[in-house]
């Protein structure tokens, strides 16, 4: 059984990829997680964990729901991390989360995906080429991936440092109170009041009121609501509307280039 979260689609394109390599059930936790639903889920199959990096570390809300759910049948489980470059301590803290479960971690990789967070003003966000390029990179070695995950082999990953554990288990609570705000979302003259960044929202931090979004103090910063706005009526301040915004669906003719060859 594949399991994954995604926000803006990174991470929904690699689960569904790694599953169809698999032959293997794909599960969007999104539900589960806005319902706080910890009721069991079974997979024969090793668990393979697909889930985003934010501020180097597994989503806090989504390491919250690992530690609750109940996972049966394999004791065996591989977690595959999309980032835009690095993923931090995510693989320790997975591998102590799932060894509380019972839960053997087999190993775990990380996948550099184009950049998906236009609202911080420190960098750009990738060049349609350059966000492609990292497509191909992260596409070119899924088949190695799914291949040990079948075999029953380790995935190989980087070790993590005591230093790193050390900077970013005080400072990754504290970054996402302090800088995973709300308060400068807002909507444009597109709005339709569709209800849509409602349904997407991870912590249920959106509600609509005149069909308009108004979010609440509970943000994740995940970009869900920004970049599945089927609108594009969603912005950050004045920072989206400069540098623009991310979803994989902007690729999907390329993406659907690289699996013909």
């Amino acid at each position: 059984m594949i399991l994954y979260f995604t926000g803006t689609g990174n991470t929904e394109f690699i689960a569904k990829e790694i599953a169809s390599r698999l032959d293997d059930d794909c599960l969007n936790l999104l539900t589960r997680i806005r319902e706080k639903d910890y009721s069991a889920i079974r997979s024969d199959k090793p668990w393979v964990i697909c889930v985003p990096v934010y501020v180097c570390e597994m989503p806090r809300f989504f390491a919250e729901f690992l530690r609750n759910v109940r996972l049966e049948g394999s004791r065996e489980a591989y977690f595959i991390f999309s980032s835009g470059g690095y993923s931090g301590i995510s693989g320790s803290l997975a591998k102590g989360i799932m060894r509380r479960k019972g839960i053997t971690v087999k190993g775990y990789t990380d996948l550099s995906l184009p950049r998906n967070y236009p609202v911080s003003k420190l960098y750009k966000l990738l060049s349609d080429e350059d966000a492609r390029a990292r497509l191909a990179k992260a596409y070119g070695l899924l088949d190695g991936i799914a291949s040990s995950i079948r075999n029953g082999d380790k995935l190989n990953h980087r070790y993590v440092f005591l230093f790193e554990k050390a900077i970013t288990l005080p400072f990754n609570p504290v970054w996402c109170r302090l800088k995973f705000k709300a308060d400068d979302f807002k909507v444009n003259g597109n709005c339709v009041g569709c209800g849509l960044c409602e349904r997407v929202c991870p912590l249920v931090n959106i509600t609509l009121a005149d069909k308009k979004p108004v979010w609440g103090n509970n943000c994740t910063h995940c970009m869900a609501c920004v970049s599945n706005c089927p609108m594009d009526a969603i912005e950050y301040g004045d920072v989206t509307s400069q540098k623009g915004k991310y979803h994989i669906k902007y690729h999907k003719e390329y993406l659907d280039g690289l699996r013909k060859m």
